[in-house]
Formats: C-alpha cells, sequence, structure tokens
C-alpha cells in the first residue's frame, strides 16, 4: 500500500536533517495518513478511504465527501476516489433529471 492520500494525492516528501553542526541526514517525510469511513450523503452509504489528517479537515471545510470529490481534479485523486467522483456524479445527474 502506498503512502499517499488517496484525495488529495499528498505523498511521501524527501530532505536533509541538518545538524547544528551542519551535518546533513538524509530522511523521509511522512503523510499523516488515517484509515476513515466518510458518509456519501448521494449515495447513502459509508465510504472507507486512506486520507490525510489535512484531506480530513478540508472535506469537513468543503461541506462533506460529495462536494469535496465533485470539485477536486481528477489527476490528484486516487482510482478509488475517482471511480466514487464517476459514482456521485451519475447519482446527481440521475436526481435533477
Amino acid at each position: 500500500m502506498s503512502r499517499r492520500c488517496e484525495l488529495t494525492g499528498k505523498a511521501v516528501q524527501t530532505g536533509n536533517l541538518v545538524s547544528h553542526s551542519n551535518r546533513k541526514t538524509r530522511t523521509r517525510f511522512l503523510p499523516n495518513l488515517v484509515n476513515v469511513s466518510l458518509i456519501s450523503d448521494s449515495l447513502q452509504r459509508s465510504v472507507r478511504l486512506r486520507i490525510a489528517a489535512a484531506a480530513l479537515r478540508s472535506v469537513e471545510h468543503r461541506g462533506g465527501l460529495d462536494a469535496f470529490l465533485l470539485k477536486a481534479h481528477d489527476a490528484e485523486l486516487s482510482m478509488n476516489a475517482l471511480k466514487l467522483k464517476r459514482e456521485i456524479a451519475k447519482k446527481l445527474e440521475a436526481v435533477q433529471a
């Protein structure tokens, strides 16, 4: 399982830890990934995703999972989230028609 957020695409970054004596040590900075169950209003079911804690705050700020996915770019979403986005869009089209 890759260390990548399914909603925002945030991944592992690399860099240096620099000591007081200016000695540099390579390190990896891992995203704060959490397993969550988010509820989709239009699908009326819960969805399990592995997302970053910052993405969880963004989902709440945008008004829920459905609003976040519909506004998100397809390039940064995982395959699982992209399939979910299409399913939500299809359901909303059916309701409006």
